[in-house]
């Protein structure tokens, strides 16, 4: 099987030809022919499989025919990143190389002016994050009422970021008429609804299960303790013991976790890069290629490298922070063991994480092993190995700071001074002496019904008369 049959140009094959592939990918073979068609499609395909050219190819034939009109695209790409958008960019101009076609990148980071320009001389393709986007439309730089085909790229991530207003927005800028294509790698419930608003009667092509994971990666998980420093040490031993690691991404769920990971690995001589949303845009850009020309051969990212982007030789994925949501582990071991290759990806989790990673286990219906030399989850023990009864931290923290003395109601039985055998009974003492006070009502009745057997009547003065009665029952003193 060849891209021949799938109805593409013959510009487009003979591109596809001196990139050196030769069989089409299931998504692309199933999705191109209904794209050339003109009809809706969802696509659902794992990370890794080719989704870009599915939309890129079939779209570089189509717009052979034509010519753009000042600030008027014919096509639309959205995308979730700034590295996602530069990629599919990339993808033209590699596919298109034969072709005059304007591509414009509409992308934060980047000034107004330059995009503007290119804008005014009108674009064939527009590839855009949705802010930046919106951002042109309100200044009046920008018209989507010529827009002939849509495209939604990564749309689980688009939830995740909170962009489906933005996109609903926008769709209510583009002709009714248009061809929508949707693309995702999961389907949770609010994707199903999109896809319901945003297409029509579309084809749905399906070449794997939503949120599974490619074939090729080995997966592993290593449980530690709950102190920072303990993943830190332990995610150094396993770059460093790590067999065949020739580079790899370490995911953290937050941006300030990043920069803290990515200063310690440097501390310890690892040659590491970061990357993550508050960066500078040159300097994000830096990084990734950095690390996609093997200049750095580890990269410290959050979530924002987890979507679609294609480093094809990436051998290990490590997820220092288990994600809150099971489906971004899926997107971020899928930046590994790409187009058949193998990879591996390692979790560390810490007694935190074992309901996340319970999440992924369900999501993914695969149960991850520990990996060799790792222990399994920790189980409280019923008693520790000294045989006392396990008690908490604060207890056994007042006890050590007493010097194992015994607990106080067993010295309360003791005469003053704390030596000697405990006796039976400790002498009563009177009422009115200073620091005593009223006992209760049930402890008064229960002494009374037994003071008049253990009252030592010689020791009492002569006459009691005046006294009220419950002022003659026992008390015991407190020490």
């Amino acid at each position: 099987m060849s891209f021949s049959h799938l109805g593409l140009s013959d510009k487009v094959l003979a591109a596809v030809a001196a990139t050196g592939y030769t069989t089409p990918t299931p998504i692309q073979d199933q999705a191109i022919p209904h794209v050339l068609a003109r009809r809706d499609v969802l696509g659902i395909a794992q990370t890794g499989t080719g989704k870009t050219a599915a939309f890129v190819l079939p779209m570089l034939t189509m717009l052979e025919k034509g010519r753009a009109r000042a600030r008027m695209p014919r096509t639309l790409i959205l995308e979730p990143t700034r590295e996602l958008a530069a990629q599919v960019k990339e993808s033209f101009d590699k596919y298109g190389a034969g072709q005059k076609l304007n591509v414009a990148l509409l992308i934060g980071g980047v000034s107004f002016g330059d995009q503007d320009s290119k804008l005014t001389r009108g674009v064939d393709v527009l590839i855009a994050t949705p802010g930046r986007l919106l951002d042109h439309t309100e200044r009046g730089g920008l018209l989507l009422t010529g827009v002939e085909l849509l495209v939604i790229d990564e749309a689980d991530r688009m939830l995740d970021m909170g962009f489906i207003p933005d996109i609903e927005r926008i769709c209510k800028m583009i002709p009714f008429t248009r061809q929508t294509l949707f693309f995702t790698a999961t389907m949770p419930p609010e994707i199903r609804r999109v896809t319901e608003a945003f297409l029509h009667n579309p084809e749905r092509v399906e070449v794997s299960k939503p949120a599974t994971t490619a074939v090729g990666v080995s997966q592993f998980q290593v449980t530690v303790g709950r102190e920072p420093h303990e993943k830190r040490e332990t995610l150094r031993r396993l770059l460093r013991d790590a067999k065949d690691l020739q580079n790899a991404i370490i995911f953290c769920n937050r941006k300030r976790e990043v920069a803290v990971l990515h200063k310690s690995l440097q501390k310890h001589g690892f040659s590491v890069g970061a990357l993550h949303g508050d960066m500078d845009q040159s300097a994000r850009t830096q990084a990734l290629d950095q690390f996609r020309k093997g200049e750095i051969p580890l990269l410290v990212a959050s979530d924002v490298a987890a979507r679609g982007l294609d480093i094809p030789a990436v051998s290990h994925v490590f997820n220092f922070d288990v994600p809150h949501h099971a489906d971004d582990y899926v997107h971020r071991i899928g930046r590994t063991g790409r187009a058949g290759r193998a990879g591996t990806a390692i979790s560390i989790v810490t007694p935190l994480d074992q309901k996340s990673m319970a999440a992924v286990e369900k999501l993914t219906g695969q149960t991850i092993p520990h990996a060799e030399g790792s222990a399994g989850p920790a189980e409280a023990p019923t008693e520790p190995s000294s045989g006392r009864p396990e008690q908490p931290r604060e207890q056994r923290s007042r006890e050590g700071s007493r010097g194992g003395r015994k607990p106080r109601r067993e010295r309360e039985r003791r005469p003053h001074g704390g030596r000697g055998p405990a006796p039976q009974s400790q002498p009563t003492a009177a009422f009115d002496q200073p620091g005593n006070q009223p006992p209760s009502r049930a402890s008064s009745v229960g002494r009374a019904e037994r003071a008049p057997a253990k009252r030592d009547t010689a020791s009492e003065p002569a006459d009691h008369s005046h006294l009220p009665a419950f002022l003659l029952r026992p008390v015991r003193a407190r020490v």
